[in-house]
């Protein structure tokens, strides 16, 4: 599955739109994780699990939207849009979700 946030792909010529797809992620963020975002925070530098928890979001949102496509038959999903929320009581959670259409490639 080809996914891609511009309209078309390269050598690819669009032969139908299937529709609107998304995916969504909410991930909780831990404990320990914030005492060391504090932590970071103090002392300077990245904070490495907060990377990797909406990386991780990310990557689960774009496989649910993939896989709204592939129920479809799309070959590939163009236009995708990803958005970052900060949801839940005191912004516990993460939200990511991801949005394109599902196009078919001749």
């Amino acid at each position: 599955m080809i996914i891609t946030t511009t309209d078309g792909i390269d050598g690819k010529r669009v032969t139908a739109y299937l529709g609107v797809v998304s995916g969504e992620a909410i991930m909780g963020a831990n404990i320990f994780r914030d005492l060391f975002a504090g932590i970071r925070d103090i002392v300077g530098g990245r904070s490495g699990g907060y990377e990797k928890a909406i990386r991780d979001a990310k990557n689960e949102a774009l496989a649910d939207m993939a896989e709204e496509a592939r129920r479809l038959g799309a070959d590939a999903i163009v236009g995708v849009d990803l958005d970052y929320e900060v949801v839940g009581q005191k912004g516990s959670m993460l939200m990511v979700s991801a949005n394109g259409t599902a196009v078919t490639l001749g």
